[in-house]
């Protein structure tokens, strides 16, 4: 483990901590992703083993990605904006900052009590415990870790919800953050009955007709640098609605990017709704979080984000630049 500078305490205190309270709400970041679904639903089933009550929040008021709906659990994830229950402890898992919280800032702000288990590594702690371990291969592998000192029993759904996390992480074992630790824990998961096969067909093999369209529109605004190391493209808010598809549909795109031969850095941007969200990869050492930063985002060394305010046509101009893209395809001039 590193040690963070808001990292303040162990896994065995947070699991006391957790111990003398009874009614919890966890929340992840917006967008949420595999490790986020799966960290939040595994520490739920490992607290209901225990005899408490637990609520999962989602950010945004938004369906969660349909690919992850087959989680147990997932089908009882509320949204953060209109949650009103007790709350004694809030726990923020695969969360750094308080403004990826979304909607969930308002309920760890005005819990008693506040925990955070991440593996994103911030200058600050923003809850009273916080655990942090950039050398994780995911959140949920940490997640796996509290619930063996929680004493709860690890069984399915437990190994489920964090295999998983683990699994999409590491991109199928495959990133560079895959190491002995990883393969430790997903024996272990699926030692207590995680079913890799069914797991990894549900989630990369349960793709939508729209999120195929979307790849083609993606390879045609493609655009490469001059020595071909990096790699750009994107996708309009009137590429979704042509294509009928949804957020979660373009997520496989950046890792499309990204198995490009010669490429070491992918982006992808997405246009919303007066911002585009970017997504930053890279397959040797090269540090996208530090590229990220410079467009106020950040994650991890080969896996980050980042938001720009500005029109998607603006936006690919700018991260062009920054790749040294000279002549990117640009999406068409609004009037």
């Amino acid at each position: 483990m590193t040690v963070t500078p808001q990292t303040n305490t162990t896994l065995s205190e947070i699991a006391s901590a957790l111990a003398e309270r009874d009614h919890f709400v966890i929340g992840g970041h917006v967008s949420p992703d595999g490790d986020c679904l799966g960290s939040a639903l595994g520490l739920a089933w490992a607290l209901r083993q225990l005899g408490k009550q637990v609520a999962c929040v989602l950010a945004r008021d938004e369906e969660p990605p349909s690919d992850l709906m087959f989680l147990p659990g997932a089908d009882g994830l509320v949204p953060a904006a209109g949650f009103e229950g007790p709350c004694e402890c809030f726990i923020a898992v695969d969360v750094p900052t308080p403004e990826r919280l979304g909607d969930g800032a308002r309920l760890h702000e005005a819990a008693p009590f506040t925990v955070t288990v991440d593996h994103h590594a911030v200058p600050r702690a923003m809850s009273d415990l916080s655990y942090t371990d950039p050398d994780a291969a995911s959140t949920s592998l940490l997640i796996w870790e509290l619930a063996a000192c929680l004493g709860a029993d690890r069984e399915r759904l437990i190994a489920t919800c964090c295999y998983t996390g683990l699994m999409t992480d590491t991109g199928r074992f495959q990133h560079g953050n895959t190491d002995a630790a990883a393969f430790k824990g997903a024996c272990e998961m699926v030692a207590a009955g995680a079913r890799p096969g069914d797991i990894a067909r549900e989630f990369y093999q349960n793709r939508s007709l729209a999120s195929i369209e979307l790849e083609g529109r993606t390879v045609g605004h493609m655009s490469l640098s001059g020595d071909g190391e990096a790699v750009l493209s994107w996708l309009s808010l009137a590429d979704f609605a042509e294509c009928g598809a949804v957020k979660a549909d373009a997520e496989p795109m950046i890792d499309l990017l990204r198995s490009l031969r010669g490429v070491r850095v992918a982006c992808m941007l997405r246009e919303q709704d007066g911002e585009v969200r970017g997504s930053f990869r890279s397959k040797d050492d090269t540090d996208v979080a530090a590229i990220a930063g410079e467009f106020g985002g950040g994650g991890h060394k080969a896996a980050a984000g980042f938001t720009i305010h500005d029109d998607l046509r603006g936006a690919v101009k700018t991260v062009a630049r920054r790749l040294g893209i000279e002549s990117p395809t640009l999406p068409e001039e609004r009037l």
